[in-house]
């Protein structure tokens, strides 16, 4: 069993104090000791892709309406870091390039795919992930199993993770049974215990869990043996792992 300490990741950077999937967000991350970051993309008209968690504006931004039907031009001025609180007003929708070249390489960057938009993502993403020569940073994991399927038979290079919620009989099993070659298992962190995360490590897979805040969980999985813990709270996982 892995009895390395694991990685500590930002889930959508260190949004538990600072405003989801900014820059801001990703750089606390960062300042806090998180070797790796989780952040989810969408797509605009003009076929560029941003990092947002919904498929609309209204919730983190001073925008409305559905992401895919505006262009860059008209989402990059939206402020996404007033409603968080007003030290972070001005915040803007980050292009996935922006923290591309924020995060430092080594790190772990694993992109969450909310929408396959007919394709238009996996063939988008892919090309910038080349264009960027990140293969080996980036884990990229959907809720879509059928995303990740096509992403791995596209590019063969790429490293695909499975987000489940499932209290699965063996987690180890399922990630077999896409016919593909499954990097990493992200499942809900009460939805795995112990001895399925021993199972999963001896089957070659790398387990990220979610979405992991409170200490007492951050030990049971410590000592489970996971091998990345995505967190709201990086600082608060770097100093109990420190």
């Amino acid at each position: 069993m892995n009895r390395q300490k694991p990685i500590v990741i930002g889930h959508r950077g260190a949004s538990g104090e600072a405003p989801e999937n900014t820059i801001a967000s990703f750089a606390l991350a960062l300042e806090q000791g998180a070797e790796g970051i989780e952040l989810d993309v969408q797509i605009t008209n003009d076929g560029e892709i941003v990092v947002c968690h919904d498929l609309t504006l209204d919730r983190t931004t001073n925008g409305s309406g559905l992401i895919c039907e505006k262009s860059w031009e008209e989402l990059k001025s939206l402020d996404a870091g007033f409603w968080f609180s007003e030290a972070f007003t001005g915040e803007r929708i980050p292009h996935l390039r922006q923290v591309y070249d924020l995060i430092p390489r080594g790190h772990l960057i694993n992109v969450e795919i909310k929408h396959a938009y007919e394709g238009r993502m996996e063939k988008a993403l892919l090309a910038f992930i080349e264009e960027m020569g990140r293969w080996e940073d980036t884990v990229i994991s959907s809720f879509d199993h059928k995303v990740i399927h096509r992403i791995k038979q596209a590019q063969p290079q790429a490293k695909v993770g499975l987000l489940y919620a499932a209290n699965l009989i063996d987690h180890a099993a399922y990630a077999s049974q896409l016919g593909v070659d499954v990097y990493s298992l992200h499942p809900y962190h009460h939805g795995i215990g112990q001895e399925d995360i021993i199972a999963a490590a001896a089957a070659g897979l790398a387990i990220y869990p979610y979405t992991v805040n409170e200490v007492a969980d951050y030990k049971r999985l410590i000592a489970a043996g996971v091998t990345g813990i995505i967190t709201d709270y990086p600082a608060r996982l770097r100093n109990l792992l420190d």
